[in-house]
């Protein structure tokens, strides 16, 4: 592999998909021993979630229920 001018390098599609890396996708590198390990790093869990749930609250009644006193 060569790197680039930009410190860049690509990773073979083979290395991605054992590793599950995708665009976007977090990853990190690990030393140990003089040697450096490229990562996946966990995803949020909660990330799929967003925008899932469903509130039968007007923004107003929401904003309205956080800032009483009870």
């Amino acid at each position: 592999m060569q790197i680039t001018a930009e410190g860049q390098v690509t990773i073979p599609r083979h290395i991605r998909e054992q590793l599950g890396i995708r665009p976007d996708s977090e990853v990190e590198f690990m030393e140990e021993n003089g040697r450096f390990y490229l990562i996946r790093k966990e995803s949020n869990k909660f990330r799929r979630f967003r925008g899932v749930a469903t509130v039968k609250m007007s923004t107003d009644e929401i904003m309205d229920m956080t800032r009483s006193d009870k």
